[in-house]
């Protein structure tokens, strides 16, 4: 849907939506079925590009469905698709990446550039619906995965898709990286420096930071691997650095309250 020209994709889930809701009318009690065809276009959210875009693909059809008065249920039950969109993208994760996959195929060449041995543990850092997962076992079919998802609607989504891999709910920020030989993020530029002070704090040496699309600022990259439309795999060598370190902690601290009142989207 990403490859669609706005706003075609948006036209397509609201259209998707009015059928639905008018379909399962006939068979269920109105509020099922208000619910159940508010819930596609949320559910198709995440592949719009950029904040505005999704909230809008979320929220068109239930607002429309409004002002047309063609649904005969209480007030309230219009809380429910803000509800639907607040699960998929928790307030707590807008201060991080939007959710943007994994393209297929782009991390095929990462088991040579960064080879691990067997059954080493790998993370990818805000695992969405697990296309990066899915990259990193294309890379390392032998190795031990676990993603980290703040999203509990995408962490069981991806826990689905990637039954393979231990998918947990929590902060990425709050997590310990220490026994991961390789985390994998996917996140946006003013996170990265963040994310390499936190790796360098715990992890070992040897270890290794993947970022897709963004470089860490002022650090130099082992390797980079080139995609198609100009991307690139950033590949960084962890060097541990002393926990005192008083730059590490710096940047490896919570965001300010400044920061986190920031908008996320986003991953």
């Amino acid at each position: 849907m990403k490859s669609l020209p706005w706003p075609l994709p948006a036209l397509l889930a609201w259209g998707a939506a009015w059928l639905l809701y008018l379909v399962l009318g006939r068979y269920l009690p109105a509020l099922w079925a208000l619910l159940l065809a508010c819930a596609l276009p949320v559910a198709a959210s995440p592949w719009a590009v950029g904040w505005w875009r999704r909230a809008l693909l979320a929220a068109g059809f239930p607002l429309a469905l409004l002002l047309s008065d063609a649904a005969p249920v209480a007030g309230w039950v219009w809380l429910a698709p803000l509800a639907l969109l607040l699960l998929v993208y928790p307030l707590g994760a807008w201060r991080d990446a939007p959710l943007f996959p994994t393209p297929r195929g782009a991390l095929s060449a990462l088991g040579a550039a960064a080879p691990l041995p067997v059954g080493a543990r790998l993370l990818d850092a805000g695992c969405g619906l697990g296309d990066g997962l899915i990259a990193l076992r294309q890379a390392y079919p032998e190795a031990h995965f676990e993603g980290i998802e703040r999203s509990r609607l995408l962490q069981w989504l991806c826990a689905w898709r990637c039954p393979w891999a231990y998918v947990r709910r929590g902060d990425i920020w709050e997590a310990d990286w220490a026994s991961y030989a390789l985390v994998y993020l996917f996140q946006r530029p003013e996170s990265m420096a963040r994310a390499l002070a936190k790796a360098q704090t715990e992890m070992e040496d040897g270890t290794w930071l993947v970022s897709l699309e963004f470089a860490v600022p002022e650090a130099v990259a082992v390797a980079t691997l080139k995609l198609a439309g100009d991307r690139t795999v950033w590949l960084y060598r962890i060097e541990r650095r002393d926990i005192r370190h008083a730059n590490s902690r710096q940047l490896a601290a919570e965001p300010t309250a400044g920061h986190r009142a920031r908008g996320y989207f986003g991953r």
